[in-house]
């Protein structure tokens, strides 16, 4: 039962050290490849936890599919019904957690959509200029047969030089050619599952930007013109942090001046040299393998306690645990 208990913490836990670790590589990583590792992380993390509960929480089950008596597996582990009523209670709520959290993304969508069919069409289409004081961009990702749209008001469009405007609307148009919103989406989803995978989604939300920061960059072909439209919409915005998050993804969210800075910098590369290559490995091989061993332990657990409950059936006189059925494995030369 000790072991069994051991690998229930263990594998609840581990979310906790992979996060850091997982924001440690994003820090060092290109934007595109931070996105892509953090939203990895956070999908494996909450994998392991789910599939860990539900270990949890079958025991019983299994026990009845192996005709083994609810009273025996209670001798042999007497928490095991309130442990399988708590992991069946934690999925529930997470669930509920899950689908709200998906309702909330489809009103906020919806809402959104519904204040930009105030806004008058480009030439090109895929903008809607917004009339109004509001000083606001976002990019509006597609909904009901309708394609993603760079939503601007007219105050925004006002407070940026042409060449600035240009940098928004690149910014803009990159989170919608790169379905930003569909990252987004699964780690605060992801997030729900587990406390510790909340910290990812600030992260996710500040390599997200810079990934759009670093494609509008590139297309203006000017990295300095690009970091002052970015400051200069952050500091015209009204938005107050209406747009920040999924599905809207705006210029003027997350952490400003660090982005600005990086927009400062020369254009970021993936870690070269045998030391830096070598760290990078270890830290997304430590990332990796915490997930993989979330869902190893979680399927271990499976197996443990489905070998214990058929040996209980054969071992004469039972065990007064699951330390003696391995003891008597191990006498028996099993």
């Amino acid at each position: 039962m000790t072991y069994v208990l051991v690998l229930i913490v263990l594998t609840l836990a581990i979310p906790w050290g992979g996060t850091v670790i997982a924001r440690r590589l994003a820090g060092v990583l290109p934007p595109r490849w931070a996105c892509l590792m953090v939203t990895g992380a956070a999908v494996l993390l909450a994998g392991g936890t789910i599939s860990t509960l539900i270990g949890l929480f079958h025991v019983p089950f299994l026990a009845s599919l192996e005709r083994l008596p609810l009273s025996q597996v209670l001798e042999v582990w007497p928490a095991v019904v309130p442990l399988a009523g708590a992991a069946g209670a934690v999925m529930l709520v997470q669930a509920v957690l899950v689908v709200r959290r998906g309702i909330q993304h489809r009103l906020l969508l919806k809402r959104a959509w519904l204040s930009a069919d105030e806004g008058v069409g480009d030439v090109d289409g895929d903008v809607l200029v917004v009339p109004g004081s509001d000083v606001d961009a976002f990019a509006l990702p597609g909904y009901r047969g309708r394609k993603g749209r760079v939503v601007v008001t007219s105050g925004m469009v006002r407070s940026l030089k042409e060449q600035e405007r240009e940098v928004l609307l690149a910014h803009e148009r990159a989170h919608l050619a790169r379905r930003h919103h569909l990252l987004s989406a699964m780690v605060d989803l992801a997030a729900v599952v587990h406390p510790a995978l909340r910290s990812l989604r600030e992260a996710l939300v500040f390599h997200l930007e810079r990934w759009a920061d670093e494609d509008a960059a590139a297309a203006v072909g000017d990295r300095r013109v690009a970091a002052v439209a970015i400051a200069r919409a952050a500091l015209a915005s009204t938005s107050h942090g209406r747009v920040t998050g999924y599905p809207l993804l705006s210029a003027t969210s997350g952490p400003v001046p660090q982005r600005v800075e990086a927009l400062l910098l020369p254009e970021p590369v993936a870690p070269r040299g045998p030391a830096r290559r070598a760290g990078v490995t270890a830290l997304a091989g430590t990332v990796a393998g915490g997930a993989v061993a979330a869902l190893a332990l979680a399927y271990g657990l499976h197996e443990y306690v489905e070998y214990a409950a058929r040996q209980l059936i054969g071992v004469p006189g039972g065990c007064s645990s699951l330390w003696g059925v391995v003891d008597t494995l191990i006498g028996s030369g099993g």
